[in-house]
């Protein structure tokens, strides 16, 4: 048995879509295929949208002001989203955990995949390490699963953009 700890692949999931939202159902199904889920979805009228209404609602963590704000936000989000932890052996990936119902539509497992998760990476690598990019105009998410905990940007090209602005904003006021 394994624990299937739903940190940091989850976080990263939330995160792809978030910056890239894929442009149909069976895009968003295709990007959890990318991150390692393999059940099955039932498919719903709506899936769509509520998948759009989850990834929203994870930006409010990601969002949030303080840890304190954002816990708030992750218990509510969990109370109603997570079922109690369950063994679960499928599609031959080995004894591991699920924090959702069997047999959930495709928002509702990712709600509970997000929320879980973000709290797991939250929790063991630090309440201020997901936020969004600090090269401006850009707003993607990041998610800091760095060593030392210092990322602050979404990408190599936003980290060196930003170096180029403030080296000319120094040499402008030299």
């Amino acid at each position: 048995m394994h624990l299937n700890p739903y940190g940091e692949y989850a976080v990263l999931l939330a995160q792809s879509l978030a910056n890239d939202w894929p442009g149909k159902r069976k895009e968003v199904v295709e990007r959890t295929r990318e991150f390692g889920m393999t059940m099955p979805f039932p498919e719903q009228a709506d899936d769509y949208v509520r998948c759009r209404a989850v990834v929203d609602a994870w930006l409010t963590v990601v969002d949030a002001a303080t840890a304190d704000d954002r816990a708030a936000i992750l218990n509510e989000q969990m109370a109603t989203a997570s079922a109690y932890p369950r063994l679960t052996d499928h599609n031959g990936e080995g004894w591991h955990l699920h924090y959702r119902d069997v047999d959930n539509d495709l928002p509702r497992v990712l709600q509970a995949v997000f929320m879980v998760g973000t709290a797991l990476h939250l929790t063991t690598r630090g309440m201020t390490r997901l936020g969004r990019c600090a090269a401006d105009p850009c707003t993607n998410v990041i998610v800091d699963v760095s060593h030392n905990g210092t990322q602050r940007y979404c990408s190599p090209r936003c980290g060196s953009r930003d170096a180029v602005r403030r080296h000319r904003a120094r040499l402008q006021r030299a």
